[in-house]
């Protein structure tokens, strides 16, 4: 059970967050009882997928995009090794892959424990992934379809 305290707290940066799309003017859903908020939306060229969730009991807010595609077979050795480089030079956020799967997700946090997020850092958190989802999104996949070679992907990143 959360205590009385970490989930007021956890409240409060949840209505900050929805505030904070709203001055967007972004549609998104919501699920006041998880604290988590979703939203789409069109980068350059694709469709990209947030997931916010106000964690209360570890006192964090996450960020998850899942990528558009999953990693085909043939590709997820692939994959693996773009989403190091890809998240090796990143300065705020990483790439999560899942082998089996194939699947990417952005991953981003934010802890809240013992002090006050406003709107900026919220901002902050959107704007950051959507500009890293939106870099990559399109690159990982041109690895899977084979219009990119992972020689190519690491040469651009160092």
């Amino acid at each position: 059970m959360i205590d009385e305290t970490k989930m007021a707290q956890a409240k409060k940066v949840y209505q900050t967050l929805c505030e904070a799309i709203e001055r967007r003017n972004w549609k998104f859903g919501k699920d006041e009882e998880k604290l988590l908020v979703h939203f789409g939306v069109r980068g350059e060229d694709l469709l990209m997928q947030f997931i916010l969730i106000v964690d209360a009991e570890r006192q964090l807010i996450r960020l998850l995009s899942p990528m558009p595609n999953k990693m085909s077979e043939g590709k997820r050795m692939e994959g693996a090794i773009a989403t190091c480089a890809a998240s090796y030079g990143l300065v705020d956020g990483s790439f999560d892959y899942n082998l089996p799967t194939g699947e990417i997700i952005f991953r981003m946090t934010a802890s809240f424990r013992g002090s006050e997020i406003g709107e900026g850092m919220l901002q902050y958190m959107i704007s950051c992934a959507c500009a890293v989802v939106d870099k990559y999104n399109d690159q990982f996949l041109g690895i899977d379809k084979g219009e990119i070679s992972i020689a190519d992907f690491i040469a651009t990143r160092y």
